[in-house]
């Protein structure tokens, strides 16, 4: 069977330039406008990690941690990750272990309990949870990236609001949460029971950041506990521009070379694949691509097959690295068992090709437009079949950086080189 020739093509996204100096810019804003003035010296402060790979996450925590420690503050880290990490407190210490926040390198304890206390309920009757080490300390503050959600669209969709619900709430609270978001929807109840975390008191800040196209930390903003939420609108517009996307929107073939937890909530980021997949909500329109192709699972991801449910096809090694009591666990509790669905799969590239170009309509596979990526994440160089060329020589924000090449294959069938960057 002939296959498309592939280029490797440059991406030009208008993007904010990465912050220069991070530990610099969290004592800016830690230190504007009076953030940390209700924490007084020999108070505990729980700091959340979640379990997303942040750009930068240890350095910025670490940063925290030094500012608090500056005013004889004493913090601590929490893991804030819903039912991550098989929804124990080893595996959610393991996650933040893969991000390099350890007591060692943060330099403060790391306190990881699936337990959680009940703060009573939010104003549509929904139970409202809350990590029990987060809550027996002095004070909370709430670090996350804001970015859009791999399950619905608002004006607030994935960040600090959605870190005091799921991430502080465990395992009790993202089950809760994501029941009650089929009858309300996603961005009430998380509003809804943010509210009632900030009612107690107990947060002090909050520090957002946000990552531009090349997956770099552009924008770091801390708000005071009152005006948190207003914050996050403000900054959430903002990362939506600078959201990545793909080159193009209709493809017969998207080959994405891997998934995981680090790299989105849902192993692919829905919002860049075109496939949302969740109940109570519209499904998205763009991109539309008629098959997708998943070929490994990262080693970060620590055996969550998540992304696995919104492949067309995928190869027997991503479905031997599938934790399933740890995958299952994380989809069942987020209701979208239906997004770990096991596609068709086979032992090698050659063999799904093969197949999948069956698959694709009236199409010659070697006219068959396909882009072909590292991961959602990684969208500045990508690769393109011959058949979308003449377009990308008419856009400016793309650039040809390399030769047509035919695809090759190693002895057993898998595309050489094996990962795209």
């Amino acid at each position: 069977m002939p296959y498309p020739r592939m280029v490797r093509i440059k991406q030009h996204f208008d993007s904010i330039p990465p912050v220069d100096n991070i530990p610099q810019e969290i004592h800016n804003q830690l230190s504007k406008s009076r953030v940390m003035s209700s924490i007084k010296p020999g108070q505990s402060v729980a700091i959340t990690g979640g379990s997303r790979g942040v750009a930068n996450i240890d350095i910025i925590i670490k940063s925290i941690i030094h500012e608090l420690k500056s005013i004889g503050a004493e913090p601590f880290v929490i893991p804030a990750m819903g039912s991550h990490g098989g929804a124990t407190a080893e595996g959610q210490r393991m996650i933040l272990q893969h991000y390099n926040i350890t007591e060692d390198s943060i330099g403060a304890p790391v306190k990881s309990s699936m337990e959680t206390c009940k703060l009573g309920a939010n104003k549509d009757g929904i139970p409202v949870y809350i990590d029990k080490n987060a809550y027996e300390a002095d004070h909370i503050a709430v670090v996350n990236r804001i970015k859009v959600h791999t399950d619905f669209t608002g004006k607030i969709e994935s960040g600090l609001v959605k870190m005091m619900a799921i991430g502080l709430g465990k395992r009790d609270g993202a089950a809760t949460y994501h029941k009650a978001a089929l009858h309300y929807g996603f961005e009430r109840v998380l509003r809804g029971v943010a509210d009632v975390v900030l009612n107690t008191g107990k947060v002090a800040f909050g520090v957002g950041m946000v990552e531009n196209p090349y997956d770099e930390t552009c924008i770091i903003k801390a708000f005071k506990a009152d005006n948190l939420i207003s914050g996050e609108e403000k900054i959430q517009e903002k990362a939506k521009q600078q959201a990545a996307k793909l080159p193009f929107d209709e493809l017969d073939i998207l080959i994405v070379d891997e998934a995981g937890k680090e790299i989105s909530g849902t192993g692919m980021d829905t919002k860049v694949i075109g496939r949302m997949m969740q109940l109570g909500e519209e499904e998205l329109t763009t991109p539309k691509i008629t098959r997708i192709y998943l070929r490994d699972l990262t080693d970060k991801s620590m055996g969550n097959g998540a992304g696995i449910g919104f492949a067309d096809f995928t190869t027997k090694r991503f479905v031997d690295k599938i934790d399933y009591k740890a995958t299952y666990m994380n989809f069942i509790t987020s209701m979208g068992v239906q997004k770990i669905r096991i596609p068709v799969h086979f032992d090698s590239d050659k063999e799904v090709f093969d197949a999948m170009f069956e698959t694709i309509g009236m199409v010659k596979p070697e006219e068959s437009r396909i882009v072909r990526i590292k991961n959602t994440l990684r969208l500045d160089e990508v690769d393109i079949s011959e058949s979308l060329i003449d377009m990308a020589k008419n856009r400016n924000d793309l650039e040809i950086v390399d030769n047509l090449k035919d695809m090759i294959f190693d002895d057993h069938g898998n595309i050489v080189p094996d990962k795209l960057l």
